[in-house]
């Protein structure tokens, strides 16, 4: 390129940019209708206030996972009266065993979720053929499947904490001074609680993770509408509701003791 002293060459025009190569970011924030919202937000609404729910009722509403910590405690104590300590350790590797199985199948299922991502083409063409309007693009497919697998990864963190607060649990239970060691009874008694309180939190992040897997049976009705979802997460909340309230299990604990209903 030739150009005389002291001028400047010619510069290229800059070239527009295209209107298709622009980000389309309203696009993506409305990936989804406001049903989709709102079926997810009804989701959420109804797994956190169960478990806060579950937890928390007192008296003639005190949960069967309530119960069942009262139980625990009752175990601690007969613990206190055994000079041989195997039936409580055979126990706690029981529970831990049950933990183990669910951690390793949430990272199966994680591994199954992650592996669904990778198939939207073909399952946009197949519920393409579906009248319910679930799914419109592969961007909705892959953020309904990153939610799945957000609640794969939530449950394995609780099975494995679980896990190991059941380690936690079985040096405790060694813990325990036996009897004829000289500790008092109060020093005992004191052992054996936290014990069991132990225990007890192990069994909260169990059910944690349970109610999570419980729970993503019922993401998979987005998957196909957010009308399903609903439908799947109402019937999800009323069966656990219905095992830790009015179950036969309940009723069997309170068969004895009927006491225990106003106990705090």
């Amino acid at each position: 390129m030739r150009f005389r002293s002291g001028s400047l060459p010619d510069m290229p025009a800059p070239i527009p940019a295209r209107p298709d190569s622009m980000p389309n970011l309203p696009a993506s924030a409305a990936a989804f209708s406001p049903l989709d919202l709102g079926a997810l937000l009804f989701f959420v609404a109804a797994w956190t206030g169960y478990a806060l729910s579950v937890g928390r009722l007192r008296g003639r509403m005190v949960s069967l996972s309530q119960l069942m910590n009262r139980q625990r405690e009752a175990w601690a104590r007969q613990m206190l009266v055994r000079e041989n300590r195997v039936v409580d350790t055979t126990i706690n590797a029981s529970l831990q065993n049950g933990t183990a199985f669910f951690a390793s199948t949430s990272l199966i299922a994680l591994g199954g979720a992650l592996t669904l991502s990778r198939s939207g083409d073909d399952v946009l063409s197949l519920f393409g053929t579906l009248p319910l309007g679930g799914l419109a693009t592969r961007l909705t497919w892959e953020i309904k499947v990153a939610g799945l697998a957000i609640v794969f990864v939530y449950a394995f963190f609780k099975f494995a904490w679980a896990y190991r607060l059941f380690n936690y649990g079985a040096i405790l239970i060694g813990a325990v001074p036996p009897k004829g060691s000289g500790a008092s009874e109060a020093e005992m008694l004191r052992a054996a609680r936290r014990a069991a309180a132990m225990n007890t939190a192990a069994g909260s992040q169990f059910a944690r993770g349970q109610r999570a897997f419980l729970f993503a049976l019922a993401y998979l009705g987005w998957f196909v509408s957010p009308y399903l979802l609903m439908a799947t997460t109402a019937a999800v909340v009323l069966v656990m509701w219905r095992r830790q309230f009015a179950s036969e299990v309940r009723t069997a604990l309170l068969a004895d003791d009927p006491s225990l209903e106003d106990a705090e």
